[in-house]
């Protein structure tokens, strides 16, 4: 196998396993959540946002993980920068999976896993949408768009340098999108389809020449539908 063919094929070999591992935790997380009055531990929900996050990640860790390992061109330490990058989104799982956890004690979690506030989750909504358009948004996600930069100023030799690079690289991309995962407290934390479309959108967001224009508009699609949601709890 040669060294491009080596590293798409473990890249597609870990998406595929992530998101058949995502599948298999939903059925049994569904199963679960149909028994009346019965509440998920924190390991499970742990377990559950840890893959899900991961398995999201996976295709935007894909252009900064194959540029590294054209980069490096030792398989090994390509793929100690891959553990590092979805190790810190399974990370950011458990901060997540720590709020659903306190959500679900309060009794404001339904049972197929979405916020039982209305104004609550216009509220999240609304300030998803405000993050958007942040200075600090702004920022993380030029970093994210611009791997070679990273990789150039960044770069660090053997195993651990290359799961230290995918950890730092990851947080950067952690701060661009830690409120938009938060939607799915919203959408269901264990929609399938909102998994994928959000996916989809920091992948387009990575990749597709749209800049800022693109982000806000996303932004205030989420905003119109936080205050849309807000106005029905009041009214």
């Amino acid at each position: 196998m040669n060294g491009r063919a080596l590293p798409l094929a473990s890249i597609g070999v870990v998406g595929l396993l992530a998101w058949a591992w995502l599948v298999q935790i939903g059925r049994g997380m569904s199963m679960h959540a149909a028994m009346p009055g019965m509440q998920m531990s924190f390991g499970m929900l742990a377990t559950m946002w840890a893959v899900m996050m991961a398995a999201m990640m996976v295709p935007a860790a894909a252009p900064s993980y194959l540029l590294h390992a054209r980069m490096a061109q030792r398989p090994l330490a390509s793929w100690a920068y891959l553990a590092g990058y979805l190790g810190a989104w399974a990370g950011a799982g458990v901060a997540y999976a720590l709020a659903h956890w306190g959500l679900q004690r309060a009794g404001l979690v339904t049972a197929d896993m979405r916020l039982a506030s209305t104004a609550l989750a216009g509220a999240l909504l609304l300030a998803a949408g405000v993050w958007q358009w942040s200075p600090l948004k702004a920022s993380c996600v030029s970093h994210c768009r611009s791997p070679l930069g990273f990789m150039l100023n960044e770069w660090r030799d053997g195993l651990a340098g290359a799961f230290g690079m995918g950890l730092r690289y990851a947080a950067w991309c952690v701060g661009c999108c830690w409120l938009v995962m938060a939607v799915l407290f919203v959408a269901g934390a264990m929609s399938f389809a909102w998994a994928l479309g959000i996916s989809a959108y920091v992948l387009a967001e990575r990749l597709l020449p749209l800049g800022r224009a693109f982000d806000r508009a996303v932004g205030a699609a989420l905003a119109a539908w936080g205050v849309w949601l807000l106005g029905t709890a009041i009214a």
